[in-house]
C-alpha cells in the first residue's frame, strides 16, 4: 500500500509561494510515481528547447511528465495548462534529452501529473498517462 504523500508550504510572497507551490509539488509527483514503480531519471532537466519536469521510466517506456500544481481551480484544473504549445516544447525538449542520453528505439510517453493543493487542505494528485 502506498504511503499517503503528505507536505507543508511557507507563507511568504505571492511569487515566491507560486513558486513553493510548484517545487512542492512536483516533489509529491516524483514521490507519487515513485510509489507506483517508476524510476525516476532526471528532474527539472533543461535545454534550449525547454525544460522537463519529471523524466521516468517504468522498465519498458521512458515516461515524460509534465507536474501541473495548483491551489485552486479558479483559472481550470491543472492538467487544462497543458496547452498545444507546451506539447509542442515538452516534445522537442525530450526529443533533446533522448539525444543527450543516447536514448534510442525506445518507446516515449508524455503524461500529466495534476497536483491540486487548496490551503489547508489535504493534496490531491491525479496522473494521466499518455495525454500528449
Amino acid at each position: 500500500m502506498p504511503k499517503p504523500i503528505v507536505g507543508a508550504l511557507s507563507d511568504d510572497d505571492t511569487h515566491g509561494r507560486r513558486h513553493a507551490l510548484g517545487r512542492a509539488g512536483e516533489r509529491l509527483a516524483a514521490e507519487y510515481l515513485r510509489q507506483r514503480g517508476l524510476v525516476v531519471l532526471a528532474r527539472n532537466w533543461s535545454c534550449p528547447q525547454g525544460e522537463l519536469d519529471l523524466v521516468c521510466t517504468d522498465g519498458h517506456s521512458v515516461v515524460i511528465c509534465e507536474v501541473k500544481t495548483r491551489s485552486g481551480i479558479d483559472y481550470g484544473a491543472p492538467v487544462e495548462a497543458v496547452s498545444p504549445y507546451k506539447v509542442r516544447r515538452l516534445r522537442d525538449a525530450a526529443a533533446a534529452w533522448l539525444r543527450a542520453h543516447d536514448v534510442h528505439n525506445c518507446p516515449v510517453r508524455f503524461d500529466v501529473v495534476s497536483v491540486l493543493w487548496p490551503p489547508g487542505e489535504p493534496v490531491r494528485i491525479e496522473h494521466r498517462q499518455e495525454v500528449c
